[in-house]
């Protein structure tokens, strides 16, 4: 998927506010080997380094135009590579993904899998949004079966892989983890106005619709925009985000 880091940056306070929330589930320990599965544009990768002294902390991204931003934030003890968070091998001190695996499917097999790769007496810290329910999510779904779009996306909809915070848990116990913490979270946000939940989206949710959408791209933007502004008439307007924050121990010796 072509990302537009641009895009995404346009509400980077609101989007760091949830890391904030879940490195306070991290242990701080010295020495210490990191990976960042999804780091994007960097430098949430480059915070959470410098909260690890003498540590050697790894961003990984499957974007090229993420890393390009990223790149400017390598210094020793920190470096980004080009790869993907669901096939990844190794073993890391802390396994950290902030908003990132909510676009790889399957979530049953990935949690599983993603926890192997913590080290014995590490953590996975994992935040992602699960916002799907709201009608800035839904009206795109909607909209994606109605034509023209529909036969331009040949009937396409993502639809999310995002589970309950009650499955994640007991996922997460299945795999004999310790210290599990799995909450859910809305943080509220204030925007301007229908206008500005539509910039929200188009640089996270719309960007594998765009991909498709080709020509259409605009009518759909304008038809989405306009069922935004039925739905939220208000200004400024109230925009709730629910997201998902887990932190779970691999013990000593399982």
């Amino acid at each position: 998927m072509p990302w537009n880091p641009e895009q995404y940056h346009k509400f980077e306070r609101e989007r760091a506010a949830p890391f904030e929330d879940l490195i306070r589930l991290l242990r701080v320990r010295p020495n210490l080997r990191v990976i960042d599965l999804g780091c994007g544009t960097g430098e949430l990768t480059s915070r959470l380094a410098e909260m690890l002294p003498q540590s050697d902390v790894t961003g990984l991204d499957s974007s090229t135009e993420m890393l390009a931003k990223a790149e400017s934030y390598t210094r020793p003890g920190l470096r980004f590579v080009q790869g993907n968070l669901a096939t990844i091998e190794g073993h890391w001190d802390v396994v950290f993904s902030h908003a990132a695996i909510q676009w790889v499917d399957r979530h049953r097999q990935l949690i599983p899998r993603l926890f192997s790769l913590v080290a014995p007496g590490g953590q996975l810290l994992i935040q992602q949004p699960s916002n799907h329910n709201h009608p800035s999510h839904r009206l795109v779904r909607e909209l994606a079966t109605q034509e023209p779009f529909r036969t331009q996306l040949d009937g396409w909809v993502r639809i999310s892989p995002v589970l309950t915070i009650e499955e994640y848990a007991q996922m997460l116990f299945g795999e004999q983890a310790e210290e599990i913490s799995v909450l859910e979270k809305v943080y509220p946000h204030v925007l301007e106005n229908a206008d500005a939940i539509a910039e929200w989206t188009s640089g996270t949710l719309l960007v594998p619709y765009f991909e498709r959408l080709g020509s259409l791209r605009d009518a759909f933007m304008q038809a989405y925009r306009e069922r935004l502004r039925e739905q939220f008439p208000e200004s400024p307007v109230f925009y709730g985000f629910l997201r998902i924050l887990m932190a779970a121990t691999k013990p000593q010796q399982v």
